[in-house]
Order: structure tokens, then C-alpha cells, then sequence
């Protein structure tokens, strides 16, 4: 996983940097080609969490006087790492949120009334209820939350990394599809694989990834290949629909977020029964 931090002198240790970049790197030689991005992406909408990114999201069909949601990684979770095969559903949180502006600067502290939604088992993702509504955070910060794509990522679109604990942009494209991504006892299913500009490190899990071209949230930044090893922690590695593995040394993944939208329904209720649901259930 791109770790959760407990604090950023912890954060310098486990990124194994000696100062915290400023800036994202400057693309790789094949991610020059990509056209101009057609929206401005910038920090307005994400979260920074205690130890991890996030962002304010809504769903396509979202309403304004719903409670608006937060996304990040199971593995961001306060109590913990969920294990392989647990679902968290509808768990009491007070759990608060820096809510950023445009420039990256903290405009509000928000608070969470429950984790509505969380797991490792399939995909890496949480989703906080908040105590304020769309419409609240609107007037009173200024700030819109960030819309989920409805449909799956498309290879080699045009795609940031925005992590609000760093106040880091990383814009990169999407490579490919792991089939499968093992990493310890988890295992992800067709996780999205950047190429080599999005070199995210720890503190940047849960942070959105935005199409350029849409402006809207199509995955979840979760883990990367740290020291080259074989599907273990830290370590994840890709393996194909007959059982091949390829393990990507310094290459990261997110987790697809589309899958959620059928799943939310009126009034930001998370119903795994909702027709076209396809998230694990307890």
C-alpha cells in the first residue's frame, strides 16, 4: 500500500526521501503526447486525513440536501486494516477531514457521522458519511465535491493524482488493467496501472484520480511496487486470468471507483442490494 502516516517526520521515513517534494515529477518521455488537458484539476474538494488522502465525492445523481460522502482506502481506516474478506458497513465514525480549496489551502475541518462503506476485499476503498450536506459545504466553504465517473477508466486517458496530505499533483496516464493485484492476504480486482510519472508514495492512498478530460474521479490511488518483490506487503504484483504473475518494481495502482455509483442510493445510502451493486457484502 502507499502507507498511511501517522504524522509527516513519519511519513519522510517510510517514503524514504530526506524533504517533502514540493512538486509533482516531470512526465515520463511517453506521457509528453497526451493532449492538453480540457479541465483545470486542482485541490479543490479533496480531504487530508489524519494519515492518509481523500476527496469529497457525489455521485452522478447526487442531490444537493444529501450528506455528502468523503473517499479514500479501506487501508485508511482509524481502526485499522480491514482483513481479507471483511466489510465494514454502517459503522459509528467522528473521524475529521481537512477540507482543502483550489490552492491546497485548509478551508474547514469536517466531520463524519459513520463509515458508511468500507473494505480491502475486492478493492481498497472507504466512504464516510458526513455530518453536513452537499448544499452546507457549498455555501459555507465555496467548494463543490468532486463527481464519480459511472463508467471504467479507458487505457491511456489522461489522468492526476491528487493527494491532499501532501498538497501534491501527480499526472501521469492510465497504462493498463491488473487482472488481479495481490498484495499479502489482499487481492484487487482489475485495478487500474499507471505509467511511470505517477510515482506516489506513502501518505497519497485515498487520493482521487481525476480524468483530465471529465474533471471526474475514475479511481482511488492505493498501493505501489516498492523494492520489486513477489506479491507481498508493499509489494503488490499483477497476476493475469490464467494465473501468470508480473511483478512492476516502482510502478502504482489505484482501485476503480465506478462500481460504487450503482450502490448509492437516495439520501447517500450505501444498498449493496441496489440492482447493478457489485461491492462485496458482509
Amino acid at each position: 500500500m502507499n502507507k498511511p502516516l501517522a504524522g509527516a517526520v513519519l511519513g519522510l521515513l517510510l517514503a524514504g526521501t530526506a524533504t517533502v517534494p514540493a512538486a509533482a515529477s516531470a512526465p515520463a518521455p511517453h506521457d509528453r503526447a497526451v493532449a492538453a488537458p480540457a479541465v483545470a484539476v486542482n485541490f479543490a474538494g479533496t480531504v487530508a486525513l489524519s494519515n492518509c488522502s481523500g476527496s469529497v465525492v457525489r455521485m452522478p445523481n447526487s442531490q444537493a440536501g444529501d450528506p455528502a460522502l468523503v473517499l479514500s482506502n479501506g487501508h485508511c481506516l482509524e481502526t485499522g486494516f480491514p482483513a481479507a474478506g471483511e466489510v465494514v458497513k454502517d459503522q459509528p465514525s467522528s473521524r475529521s477531514f481537512s477540507l482543502l480549496n483550489s490552492a491546497g489551502s485548509k478551508v474547514a475541518t469536517l466531520r463524519a457521522s459513520k463509515v458508511s462503506y468500507a473494505t480491502m476485499t475486492d478493492t481498497d476503498i472507504s466512504v464516510y458519511q458526513l455530518t453536513k450536506t452537499y448544499a452546507q459545504i457549498q455555501s459555507q466553504y465555496g467548494i463543490s465535491a468532486l463527481t464519480l465517473n459511472d463508467t471504467r477508466p479507458a487505457q491511456g486517458s489522461g489522468i492526476k493524482v491528487v493527494s491532499g496530505y501532501w498538497k501534491r499533483i501527480y499526472s501521469c496516464n492510465v497504462d493498463g488493467f491488473a487482472y488481479r493485484l495481490k498484495e499479502g492476504e489482499w487481492t484487487w480486482k482489475d485495478s487500474v496501472r499507471y505509467t511511470p510519472a505517477c510515482n506516489t508514495i506513502g501518505g497519497t492512498s485515498g487520493s482521487p484520480v481525476v480524468d483530465t478530460t471529465t474533471g471526474k474521479v475514475v479511481a482511488v490511488n492505493n498501493t505501489g511496487n516498492e523494492d520489486g518483490g513477489r506479491c507481498t506487503d508493499n509489494n503488490p504484483c499483477e497476476v493475469d486470468a490464467n494465473g501468470n504473475v508480473t511483478v512492476r518494481r516502482g510502478i502504482n495502482y489505484a482501485q476503480e471507483t465506478y462500481i460504487i455509483v450503482p450502490c448509492v442510493g437516495p439520501g447517500s445510502t450505501i444498498d449493496l442490494n441496489r440492482p447493478g451493486c457489485t461491492l462485496p457484502k458482509p
